[in-house]
């Protein structure tokens, strides 16, 4: 599959999409108000992209299975899931890395985000770097809130609503005993 696959798949949340290649996942995709716009967005994202709906590579299949747990309630370690990172900037991929490094039910706020990885003036760019996070979900973007507590924005489908599910569904997953940052 030269250009990679991609499938939907259904979720406790609606019906997600991902993409993937031979390295990993290529992007992730919240669901949009019809499969044909989620199609549609994830291919905008990914041309040349094959729909498969079987005979999945085996990380793709544990990458669905892990999702749909998640989504269902059920804390799983996305951490695991591969990635194929290469087309991702240095600045980009410091930030992927610390968001993917919090726990469900962990939050932060984009200026600790900044100062975590040891960019304490680019709050404005750890913002940036999120909302054009390919992998929402697995990078756990929705994780990383305003100053104060507030939400922040959220560019998956959805907007803030999907962001304050996903933090609803995941505040009984985490451990309690603080904050990562």
């Amino acid at each position: 599959m030269a250009g990679g696959g991609f499938t939907l798949f259904e979720t406790a949340f609606g019906r997600c999409a991902l993409a993937w290649n031979e390295q990993g996942l290529t992007s992730v995709r919240l669901p949009d108000l019809s499969d044909a716009l989620t199609r549609a967005n994830l291919l905008a994202r990914q041309p040349g992209c094959v729909e498969c709906n079987a005979g999945w590579p085996p990380f793709v299949a544990d990458a669905v299975a892990r999702i749909q747990a998640h989504l269902a309630g059920q804390a799983h370690d996305l951490r695991e899931v591969p990635l194929d990172l290469s087309g991702t900037r240095e600045f980009e991929l410091k930030v992927y890395t610390a968001a993917r490094a919090l726990d469900a039910g962990q939050t932060c706020t984009y200026g600790e985000m900044a100062h975590a990885i040891g960019e304490p003036t680019a709050i404005r760019a750890v913002g940036q770097a999120l909302a054009h996070n390919p992998w929402p979900l697995v990078i756990p973007c929705h994780r990383v809130l305003r100053a104060g507590g507030g939400l922040g924005g959220f560019s998956a489908p959805g907007r803030t609503e999907t962001k304050r599910r996903l933090l609803v569904l995941e505040a009984g997953m985490g451990r309690r005993e603080g904050q990562l940052f």
